[in-house]
């Protein structure tokens, strides 16, 4: 995936009200744009850190650009716009590069289901029948550690969705949680028990039901980003203990 136009470098100043972000470009112009994340980002933004945004030419738009890239306290590079994650896993899966869901006949997103009223973000199809996909965008990271972590914040409606997916895979029907991993230099993925530990217990859950959990990692530049790799996920079982989902 390109960013057409090119993306534009700033300094961010501050986020607040969640979807607001007051920055400085690189020739002093200072601007209010558009945050499209709705988690706490923890860890993935620091006041005066280098962010890239995209500008908007709709004069009818209340702001002028769009908060795409931001880099972290550690120093890596974050992708922020969670919208940006299916668009890259749909690539990806065109492209054949997620191995474990090649060969679909038909790819649907948004398709409803579930006791719950949910969505799932990608059905695929095949001959011997569908797959059902639910992506989330991975942003959280932590010193001294390539291991990357999910959810940022407490998160009910990602926990539904692992129920919904379980429920799917106690029927017989292939269930997949698919983690884009929108951030550099990470080599691992695992719930964030301290952050949301109903979520991790879910997960954990959802692995017992029979759901597939996948994570890719993207690279990721100014330019351009791509998902390009296949990244283990730990799922923590105890505090003494972790068990590894290895990549494939």
């Amino acid at each position: 995936m390109r960013f057409s136009p090119a993306l534009e470098e700033g300094r961010l100043i501050r986020r607040y009200k969640r979807f607001l972000a007051d920055i400085e470009t690189v020739h002093g112009e200072l601007l209010t744009i558009h945050c499209p994340n709705t988690g706490s980002m923890l860890n993935c933004m620091a006041e005066g850190a280098r962010v890239w945004f995209s500008r908007s030419s709709d004069p009818k738009r209340k702001l002028p650009g769009t908060w795409e890239i931001g880099e972290t306290p550690q120093g890596r590079l974050a992708c922020i716009n969670t919208a940006r994650a299916n668009a890259l896993i749909e690539e990806a899966l065109r492209a054949g590069v997620i191995s474990e869901l090649n060969g679909f006949t038909g790819l649907k997103r948004e398709v409803a289901y579930g006791v719950e009223n949910s969505r799932i973000d990608f059905r695929l199809d095949y001959e011997q029948g569908s797959a059902w996909v639910e992506v989330k965008s991975v942003t959280l990271g932590f010193d001294g550690t390539n291991v990357a972590a999910f959810p940022d914040a407490v998160t009910q409606r990602g926990a539904k969705h692992l129920r919904e997916l379980a429920c799917l895979a106690r029927e017989g029907v292939r269930a997949v949680q698919l983690y884009c991993v929108n951030l550099s230099g990470i080599e691992a993925v695992r719930p964030a028990q301290e952050i949301d530990p109903v979520y991790a217990a879910a997960l954990r859950d959802a692995v017992a039901a029979g759901v597939e959990v996948l994570a890719y990692g993207v690279t990721l530049t100014p330019e351009q980003m791509w998902v390009d790799r296949a990244l283990p996920v730990l799922l923590e079982l105890d505090p003494d203990a972790l068990l590894v989902l290895p990549a494939v």
